[in-house]
């Protein structure tokens, strides 16, 4: 593994994460230019490992030994033309002394999302995020050399949130994908089951019960951002703005879904221009 094919590496990783640049992180150009290419890779370090768990049509089966083909390929840092981002991200997590479980942890998400598609309780759901969110701020946190235990539990607090987040504003997309992130104890707790969530994205109509879940899940979301905030303590510089701007994105979605009188299959709650910019503006002040 020469240098022209670690370059080649990163230059594929970050046409990569500009080809996808609506999962890029949004304030990226506030992350100093030194810390970018690595940024990039492991962007798509996730970004293939997703795309393995989730495009196209094939089955999990498939799905799985091509997920478990990857975490080898990393664990034993081997290369492999299927894979040509591999250089890059090995020579990022040796340059910056990145902890690799945080990657292994990921990809195991992935390959658990091809695996089960309906969790039991609430305590089940944080664990998925544990693997599957937790190890994003983890790792960027460590590339910015910041390793207090304090601030890592801060990040995992605001990535869980995050992907939280995610679930309740893709909640139509992922009951297409026959994958539930709601859990069958909390819809009990509400008088409600599976069917009715297919219900409601059918008709794109909720009741009451499902209202006063999403009250509730989504009360927890905002407790778990604000006692995330407190990483910002940890932070300066133009790093200190992007988590910022990240925490105050996902307390948007919250509110878009409370706008939408906590009915998410509506309409996709997502922040266009302008709550980008009064977000932005809100943080500068």
């Amino acid at each position: 593994m020469n240098n022209l094919s670690i370059e080649s590496s990163y230059q594929y990783c970050q046409e990569l994460a500009k080809k996808h640049y609506e999962n890029f992180p949004v304030a990226s150009l506030l992350i100093p230019k030194s810390k970018r290419k690595f940024i990039a890779a492991i962007y798509a370090f996730a970004r293939i490992a997703d795309d393995i768990a989730d495009e196209g049509n094939l089955n999990p089966e498939i799905r799985i030994a091509r997920l478990i083909k990857y975490k080898d390929l990393f664990d034993n840092r081997i290369c492999s033309r299927e894979f040509p981002n591999l250089p890059a991200i090995y020579d990022t997590v040796e340059r910056n002394s990145l902890t690799e479980k945080n990657f292994l942890d990921l990809i195991s998400a992935f390959i658990q999302d091809n695996q089960k598609n309906k969790y039991k309780n609430f305590e089940e759901v944080l664990g998925y995020c544990k693997k599957s969110a937790n190890p994003v701020g983890r790792i960027l946190l460590e590339l910015f050399d910041i390793r207090n235990d304090l601030a890592l539990n801060y990040s995992d607090r605001i990535c869980t949130a995050l992907q939280l987040t995610n679930f309740y504003q893709d909640l139509s997309l992922d009951i297409e994908k026959d994958r539930f992130y709601i859990s069958e104890e909390t819809l009990n707790q509400f008088g409600l089951s599976y069917d009715d969530l297919i219900s409601f994205k059918t008709s794109k109509l909720v009741n009451d019960n499902f209202k006063e879940m999403m009250k509730y899940l989504i009360d927890i979301n905002f407790n778990l951002f604000n006692e995330g905030e407190n990483l910002l303590g940890y932070l300066d510089g133009l790093f200190k703005k992007e988590i910022k701007l990240t925490l105050e994105g996902g307390r948007e979605i919250l509110h878009k879904i409370i706008s939408s009188d906590y009915n998410p299959f509506l309409l996709r709650p997502k922040l266009n221009k302008f709550n980008w910019l009064r977000i932005i503006l809100r943080s500068l002040i």
